[in-house]
Protein backbone atom coordinates (compact mmCIF):
# COMPACT_ATOMS: atom_id res chain seq x y z
CA UNK A 1 0.00 0.00 0.00
CA UNK A 2 1.70 3.19 -0.79
CA UNK A 3 1.88 5.84 1.85
CA UNK A 4 0.64 8.96 1.89
CA UNK A 5 3.64 11.96 1.44
CA UNK A 6 3.75 14.18 4.53
CA UNK A 7 3.79 17.01 1.73
CA UNK A 8 1.10 16.11 -0.33
CA UNK A 9 -1.42 15.70 3.15
CA UNK A 10 -1.05 18.79 4.35
CA UNK A 11 -0.57 20.31 1.45
CA UNK A 12 2.73 22.64 2.61
CA UNK A 13 4.87 22.04 -0.63
CA UNK A 14 5.58 25.84 -0.30
CA UNK A 15 7.63 25.20 3.00
CA UNK A 16 10.35 22.78 2.07
CA UNK A 17 11.15 22.67 6.48
CA UNK A 18 7.27 21.88 6.84
CA UNK A 19 7.62 19.40 4.10
CA UNK A 20 10.15 17.35 5.53
CA UNK A 21 7.53 16.25 8.27
CA UNK A 22 7.01 12.50 7.91
CA UNK A 23 7.97 9.75 6.13
CA UNK A 24 10.93 8.61 8.53
CA UNK A 25 13.06 5.62 8.58
CA UNK A 26 12.22 2.29 9.87
CA UNK A 27 15.03 0.40 11.20
CA UNK A 28 15.47 -3.18 12.13
CA UNK A 29 16.89 -3.04 16.18
CA UNK A 30 19.21 -6.01 15.30
CA UNK A 31 21.04 -6.91 18.58
CA UNK A 32 18.42 -5.50 21.02
CA UNK A 33 16.39 -8.63 19.30
CA UNK A 34 18.74 -11.22 18.59
CA UNK A 35 18.12 -13.06 21.81
CA UNK A 36 14.02 -13.64 20.46
CA UNK A 37 14.08 -16.69 17.93
CA UNK A 38 11.62 -15.54 15.10
CA UNK A 39 11.13 -11.89 16.36
CA UNK A 40 11.78 -9.47 14.09
CA UNK A 41 11.98 -5.33 15.92
CA UNK A 42 11.66 -2.17 14.39
CA UNK A 43 11.83 1.35 15.29
CA UNK A 44 10.74 4.47 13.71
CA UNK A 45 12.55 7.03 13.53
CA UNK A 46 10.71 10.48 15.00
CA UNK A 47 13.62 11.81 15.74
CA UNK A 48 14.73 12.44 12.31
CA UNK A 49 11.47 15.05 11.84
CA UNK A 50 12.60 18.98 11.89
CA UNK A 51 11.45 19.29 15.24
CA UNK A 52 13.05 16.43 16.44
CA UNK A 53 9.92 14.00 17.49
CA UNK A 54 7.02 12.22 16.50
CA UNK A 55 5.09 15.26 17.41
CA UNK A 56 5.76 17.10 14.53
CA UNK A 57 3.18 15.53 12.86
CA UNK A 58 0.04 16.53 15.26
CA UNK A 59 1.38 19.73 16.01
CA UNK A 60 1.10 20.97 11.86
CA UNK A 61 -1.85 18.96 11.53
CA UNK A 62 -3.36 20.74 14.16
CA UNK A 63 -2.33 23.99 13.03
CA UNK A 64 -3.36 23.53 9.64
CA UNK A 65 -6.76 22.87 10.57
CA UNK A 66 -6.71 25.81 13.15
CA UNK A 67 -6.15 27.75 10.14
CA UNK A 68 -8.86 25.97 7.83
CA UNK A 69 -11.32 26.16 10.37
CA UNK A 70 -10.44 30.39 10.70
CA UNK A 71 -9.46 29.66 14.36
CA UNK A 72 -6.48 30.57 14.43
CA UNK A 73 -5.49 34.24 12.29
CA UNK A 74 -2.49 36.34 13.07
CA UNK A 75 -4.16 38.36 15.81
CA UNK A 76 -4.41 35.46 17.94
CA UNK A 77 -1.84 33.67 19.90
CA UNK A 78 -1.36 29.80 19.92
CA UNK A 79 -2.18 28.62 23.54
CA UNK A 80 -1.38 25.18 25.08
CA UNK A 81 0.42 22.75 27.30
CA UNK A 82 2.76 20.28 26.58
CA UNK A 83 5.32 18.37 28.69
CA UNK A 84 7.52 19.47 25.57
CA UNK A 85 7.96 18.06 22.46
CA UNK A 86 4.55 19.58 21.40
CA UNK A 87 5.56 23.04 22.71
CA UNK A 88 8.82 22.58 20.51
CA UNK A 89 7.10 21.55 17.43
CA UNK A 90 4.25 24.30 17.86
CA UNK A 91 6.87 26.42 18.12
CA UNK A 92 8.86 25.43 15.29
CA UNK A 93 6.04 25.25 13.07
CA UNK A 94 4.40 28.64 14.41
CA UNK A 95 7.75 30.64 13.83
CA UNK A 96 8.03 28.99 9.66
CA UNK A 97 4.06 30.73 9.59
CA UNK A 98 4.51 33.96 11.50
CA UNK A 99 2.78 32.58 14.70
CA UNK A 100 3.01 34.07 18.55
CA UNK A 101 2.90 31.32 21.13
CA UNK A 102 2.45 30.84 24.60
CA UNK A 103 2.62 27.32 26.36
CA UNK A 104 2.25 26.30 29.73
CA UNK A 105 4.94 23.52 30.83
CA UNK A 106 5.74 21.59 34.43
CA UNK A 107 8.64 23.28 35.94
CA UNK A 108 10.70 20.01 35.71
CA UNK A 109 10.38 19.19 32.35
CA UNK A 110 14.65 19.50 31.25
CA UNK A 111 16.47 21.92 30.65
CA UNK A 112 17.17 21.24 27.45
CA UNK A 113 13.30 21.42 26.88
CA UNK A 114 13.03 25.02 28.82
CA UNK A 115 15.91 26.33 26.30
CA UNK A 116 14.60 25.31 22.83
CA UNK A 117 11.63 26.79 23.51
CA UNK A 118 12.99 30.15 24.68
CA UNK A 119 15.55 29.78 21.53
CA UNK A 120 11.83 29.89 19.24
CA UNK A 121 11.00 32.98 21.58
CA UNK A 122 8.04 31.13 22.94
CA UNK A 123 6.04 32.80 26.20
CA UNK A 124 6.48 30.13 28.68
CA UNK A 125 4.60 29.46 31.38
CA UNK A 126 5.96 27.19 34.18
CA UNK A 127 3.66 25.11 36.49
CA UNK A 128 3.78 22.66 39.48
CA UNK A 129 6.13 20.03 38.92
CA UNK A 130 4.20 17.97 41.13
CA UNK A 131 1.15 18.23 39.04
CA UNK A 132 3.19 16.90 36.37
CA UNK A 133 1.43 17.69 32.63
CA UNK A 134 -2.06 17.39 33.99
CA UNK A 135 -1.36 20.80 36.16
CA UNK A 136 0.05 22.28 32.79
CA UNK A 137 -3.34 21.26 31.49
CA UNK A 138 -5.17 22.79 34.26
CA UNK A 139 -3.60 26.05 34.13
CA UNK A 140 -3.46 26.49 30.55
CA UNK A 141 -7.38 26.23 30.72
CA UNK A 142 -7.28 29.10 33.43
CA UNK A 143 -5.46 31.18 31.00
CA UNK A 144 -7.81 30.85 28.18
CA UNK A 145 -11.15 30.73 30.14
CA UNK A 146 -9.73 33.85 31.18
CA UNK A 147 -9.56 35.63 27.55
CA UNK A 148 -10.71 33.14 24.85
CA UNK A 149 -10.85 35.85 22.04
CA UNK A 150 -6.73 36.26 22.66
CA UNK A 151 -5.89 32.75 21.62
CA UNK A 152 -6.45 29.39 19.63
CA UNK A 153 -6.19 26.88 22.02
CA UNK A 154 -5.83 23.68 19.85
CA UNK A 155 -5.83 21.61 22.97
CA UNK A 156 -3.84 18.64 21.92
CA UNK A 157 -5.16 16.07 24.16
CA UNK A 158 -8.38 16.89 22.89
CA UNK A 159 -8.30 17.33 19.16
CA UNK A 160 -9.05 14.78 16.43
CA UNK A 161 -6.30 16.27 14.47
CA UNK A 162 -3.90 15.03 16.69
CA UNK A 163 -4.66 11.40 15.94
CA UNK A 164 -5.86 11.74 12.47
CA UNK A 165 -2.28 13.17 11.54
CA UNK A 166 -0.85 9.56 12.45
CA UNK A 167 -4.01 7.80 10.76
CA UNK A 168 -2.96 9.15 7.57
CA UNK A 169 0.94 9.37 7.86
CA UNK A 170 2.22 7.06 10.52
CA UNK A 171 0.40 4.12 9.94
CA UNK A 172 0.41 4.40 6.34
CA UNK A 173 4.03 4.92 6.09
CA UNK A 174 4.52 1.90 8.40
CA UNK A 175 2.39 -0.41 6.28
CA UNK A 176 4.33 0.46 3.14
CA UNK A 177 7.82 0.59 4.87
CA UNK A 178 6.88 -3.32 6.41
CA UNK A 179 5.67 -4.52 2.81
CA UNK A 180 2.33 -5.24 4.97
CA UNK A 181 4.12 -8.07 6.82
CA UNK A 182 3.83 -6.11 10.76
CA UNK A 183 1.94 -8.25 13.47
CA UNK A 184 2.01 -5.72 16.35
CA UNK A 185 2.44 -2.04 16.74
CA UNK A 186 3.52 -1.15 20.31
CA UNK A 187 3.52 3.07 21.60
CA UNK A 188 3.14 4.04 25.14
CA UNK A 189 0.42 6.82 25.83
CA UNK A 190 0.87 10.53 26.09
CA UNK A 191 -1.59 12.49 24.11
CA UNK A 192 -2.26 8.97 23.02
CA UNK A 193 -2.22 10.66 19.30
CA UNK A 194 0.19 8.38 17.98
CA UNK A 195 -1.10 5.23 19.25
CA UNK A 196 -5.04 6.08 18.78
CA UNK A 197 -4.37 7.51 14.84
CA UNK A 198 -1.68 4.33 13.95
CA UNK A 199 -4.09 1.88 15.78
CA UNK A 200 -6.79 2.99 13.92
CA UNK A 201 -5.10 2.88 10.40
CA UNK A 202 -3.77 -0.57 10.87
CA UNK A 203 -6.97 -2.32 12.20
CA UNK A 204 -8.54 -0.76 9.00
CA UNK A 205 -5.53 -2.12 6.43
CA UNK A 206 -3.87 -4.98 7.87
CA UNK A 207 -5.70 -8.29 8.90
CA UNK A 208 -4.93 -9.70 12.03
CA UNK A 209 -3.17 -7.05 13.51
CA UNK A 210 -2.22 -6.73 17.25
CA UNK A 211 -1.86 -3.20 18.76
CA UNK A 212 -0.38 -2.91 22.31
CA UNK A 213 -0.45 0.04 24.77
CA UNK A 214 2.05 0.64 26.97
CA UNK A 215 1.81 3.35 30.55
CA UNK A 216 4.08 3.71 33.01
CA UNK A 217 3.44 1.69 36.19
CA UNK A 218 2.06 4.17 38.61
CA UNK A 219 1.15 7.57 38.87
CA UNK A 220 4.50 8.71 39.95
CA UNK A 221 7.11 8.19 37.30
CA UNK A 222 9.57 9.76 35.20
CA UNK A 223 8.79 9.33 31.65
CA UNK A 224 8.41 12.71 31.05
CA UNK A 225 5.53 12.64 28.13
CA UNK A 226 3.89 9.93 29.67
CA UNK A 227 0.55 9.31 31.47
CA UNK A 228 -0.73 6.88 34.00
CA UNK A 229 -3.90 6.76 32.59
CA UNK A 230 -5.64 5.31 35.67
CA UNK A 231 -5.03 8.46 37.92
CA UNK A 232 -4.26 11.20 35.32
CA UNK A 233 -6.42 13.81 33.04
CA UNK A 234 -7.05 11.17 30.85
CA UNK A 235 -7.35 12.43 26.94
CA UNK A 236 -10.63 13.31 25.19
CA UNK A 237 -8.72 11.46 22.05
CA UNK A 238 -8.19 8.38 24.24
CA UNK A 239 -9.48 5.29 22.85
CA UNK A 240 -8.98 2.11 25.29
CA UNK A 241 -10.95 -0.34 23.27
CA UNK A 242 -8.22 0.28 20.04
CA UNK A 243 -5.20 -1.86 22.63
CA UNK A 244 -5.39 -5.32 22.01
CA UNK A 245 -3.08 -5.50 25.42
CA UNK A 246 -1.66 -2.72 27.91
CA UNK A 247 1.55 -3.08 29.22
CA UNK A 248 3.05 -1.44 32.48
CA UNK A 249 6.27 0.22 32.35
CA UNK A 250 9.30 1.18 35.01
CA UNK A 251 11.19 4.40 34.47
CA UNK A 252 14.50 2.16 35.51
CA UNK A 253 13.57 0.16 33.07
CA UNK A 254 13.45 3.06 30.39
CA UNK A 255 16.84 4.20 30.90
CA UNK A 256 18.68 0.76 31.28
CA UNK A 257 16.75 0.78 27.76
CA UNK A 258 17.87 4.09 26.36
CA UNK A 259 21.58 3.33 27.17
CA UNK A 260 21.24 -0.30 25.54
CA UNK A 261 20.03 1.67 22.41
CA UNK A 262 23.01 4.34 22.38
CA UNK A 263 25.94 1.09 23.07
CA UNK A 264 23.87 -1.46 20.96
CA UNK A 265 22.55 0.15 18.23
CA UNK A 266 24.17 3.49 17.52
CA UNK A 267 20.80 5.04 18.52
CA UNK A 268 20.29 8.27 20.89
CA UNK A 269 16.73 8.49 21.71
CA UNK A 270 15.05 9.83 24.54
CA UNK A 271 12.97 8.40 27.75
CA UNK A 272 9.52 7.35 26.21
CA UNK A 273 11.38 5.57 23.43
CA UNK A 274 13.33 3.63 25.74
CA UNK A 275 10.40 2.69 27.25
CA UNK A 276 8.55 1.62 23.74
CA UNK A 277 11.49 -0.93 22.99
CA UNK A 278 11.01 -1.97 27.04
CA UNK A 279 7.82 -3.06 25.77
CA UNK A 280 8.50 -4.34 22.34
CA UNK A 281 11.26 -6.35 23.75
CA UNK A 282 8.21 -8.02 26.55
CA UNK A 283 6.00 -8.44 23.61
CA UNK A 284 8.46 -10.70 21.63
CA UNK A 285 9.51 -12.63 24.65
CA UNK A 286 5.41 -13.51 25.43
CA UNK A 287 5.51 -14.50 21.07
CA UNK A 288 8.76 -16.72 21.62
CA UNK A 289 7.25 -18.31 25.04
CA UNK A 290 3.86 -18.81 22.82
CA UNK A 291 6.19 -20.66 19.80
CA UNK A 292 5.22 -17.21 17.53
CA UNK A 293 6.93 -15.05 15.18
CA UNK A 294 6.23 -11.50 14.94
CA UNK A 295 7.49 -7.90 13.00
CA UNK A 296 7.00 -5.57 15.98
CA UNK A 297 7.19 -1.70 15.39
CA UNK A 298 7.70 0.44 17.73
CA UNK A 299 8.46 5.13 18.19
CA UNK A 300 11.13 5.77 18.65
CA UNK A 301 9.80 9.61 19.53
CA UNK A 302 12.51 12.08 20.01
CA UNK A 303 16.16 11.89 20.29
CA UNK A 304 18.76 11.94 23.63
CA UNK A 305 19.56 15.58 22.82
CA UNK A 306 17.02 16.82 25.18
CA UNK A 307 17.96 14.70 28.38
CA UNK A 308 21.58 14.47 28.43
CA UNK A 309 21.48 16.62 31.31
CA UNK A 310 19.84 13.83 33.22
CA UNK A 311 22.16 11.98 35.64
CA UNK A 312 20.73 8.43 34.40
CA UNK A 313 24.03 8.79 31.34
CA UNK A 314 26.31 8.07 34.21
CA UNK A 315 24.70 4.83 35.30
CA UNK A 316 27.08 1.99 34.12
CA UNK A 317 24.82 -1.17 33.78
CA UNK A 318 26.41 -4.57 34.44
Amino acid sequence: MASIPAAGFWQMQQSSLLAAIGNTPLVKLERIADDLPGIEIYGKCEFLNPGGSVKDRPALNMIVDGERTGRLTKERILLDSTSGNTGIAYAMVASAKGYRVKLCLPKNASEERKKILKAFGVDVVLTDPGEGSDGAIRECRKIYESNPDLYFYPDQYSNPANWKAHFETTGAEIIRQTDGRITHFVAALGTSGTFVGTSRRLKRDVPGVRCISAQPASGFHGLEGLKHMPTAIVPAIYDSSLADENLWLDTEDAYVMVRRLAREEGLLVGISAGGNVVAARRLGKELVRAGQSGVIVTILCDGAAKYLSEPFWDHEDE
